[in-house]
């Protein structure tokens, strides 16, 4: 089972005085401050917190611009705020700016709402190739399909041709990238997915083949963010590296999974990639497990994992009737004996932990 998110709000501050506040407000809302300065602390806590609580004094350090996007955001300032801070409130994605002590009242129920109510999150699974062919998009499906508390499929390798051919949704009636590349900050999840194609239970959102257009990182963020604030699984088909390495949305999106799959084909020269794509200077993908799809005559998983120099989840077998399956736009199959079921299945137990 997955480990509930903490009860007690974050507070990112230096401010001694804002942070007597602060905390004189949390505990008439029965609870006590969650404090992180940085680092992965910052980005746990940040990600899991029920509400952010940000002091004016943060904002001119830029410690939260690293940070994806989320909802209860909240800064807190002890006299009005200048232009350059209200600014730099709107770009953490801010729903208020509350000035004590005239917003007190306010911040106390607001503060005693999201522990009541703390933030839920799906996990957050990317799954991104070695090199061209390796089948990560199957893998990708195959995970979404298998998870048993409707998932979301997200396609972000938006010139792969399309994850609803995968899944037999190309005919399905929903939006697509090109109408929410302008999305930004906050999104309302659950209007979100029911505006999505669906198959199987599946909810998703892919490229439209007819009007393809790169995915900016804001709007990849913001989708996964509301995807996941609705409780729900979450998985993400990236695209490979270009020449300048892997994008933002990549980046972002790896930074804040609970599990990075790559899919390696059990070949030397696809391991020798998938090394470079793990061990390069500041790579997003350090901390990958790998998927190998085996095949008669090629490395063992062992062989690969030391390679790439990575642990390794799962194997995928050769299976016909997976290749049988795409052709035909019939969804990957996840059944007690699927070779994909298997792997799904456990991809899910490791993120469940």
């Amino acid at each position: 089972m997955l480990s509930p998110p903490p009860s007690r709000p974050l507070v990112v501050s230096s401010d001694e005085d804002l942070l007597d506040d602060l905390l004189r407000v949390l505990a008439a809302a029965g609870t006590e401050a969650e404090r992180a300065a940085g680092g992965p602390a910052l980005r746990r806590a940040y990600r899991d917190a029920p509400l952010v609580l940000v002091g004016a004094d943060a904002l001119a350090t830029g410690v939260l611009r690293a940070l994806p996007r989320r909802p209860g955001v909240v800064v807190v300032t002890a006299g009005e705020l200048p232009a350059a801070e209200w600014a730099a409130a709107v770009e953490v994605g801010a729903e208020r700016v509350a000035v004590l002590p005239a917003d007190e009242s306010w911040l106390l129920a607001r503060s005693a709402a999201a522990v009541r109510t703390p933030v839920a999150r799906g996990p957050l699974v990317a799954v991104g190739a070695a090199c061209g062919g390796a089948g990560a998009s199957t893998v990708a499906g195959a995970v979404a399909l298998a998870a048993s508390d409707g998932a979301v499929l997200v396609d972000a390798d938006v010139w792969g041709g399309g994850l609803d051919l995968l899944v037999g949704a190309e005919r399905a009636e929903g939006l697509r990238w090109p109408d929410l590349l302008g999305l930004r900050g906050r999104v309302a999840g659950e209007a979100l997915l029911a505006a999505l194609p669906e198959v199987a239970g599946v909810h998703l959102l892919t490229a439209d083949r007819e009007h393809p257009a790169p995915v900016p990182a804001e709007a990849l963020t913001a989708v996964v963010d509301a995807a996941r604030g609705t409780g729900r699984p979450v998985v993400v088909d990236l695209p490979r590296p270009g020449p300048e390495g892997p994008g933002e949305g990549t980046r972002t999106v790896l930074a804040d999974a609970d599990l990075a799959l790559l899919v390696v084909p059990a070949r030397l020269r696809a391991a020798s990639a998938a090394r470079l794509l793990v061990t390069a200077g500041g790579t997003p993908w350090s901390a990958a497990r790998l998927v190998v799809r085996t095949f008669p005559g090629g490395l063992g998983p062992d062989d690969v994992a030391e390679v790439v120099g990575c642990p390794v989840v799962g194997e995928l077998p050769h299976d016909r009737a997976v290749m049988v399956r795409g052709e035909r736009g019939q969804p990957p199959g996840t059944g007690p004996r699927s070779v994909l079921g298997a792997l799904a299945r456990r991809v899910l137990d490791e993120v469940a932990g």
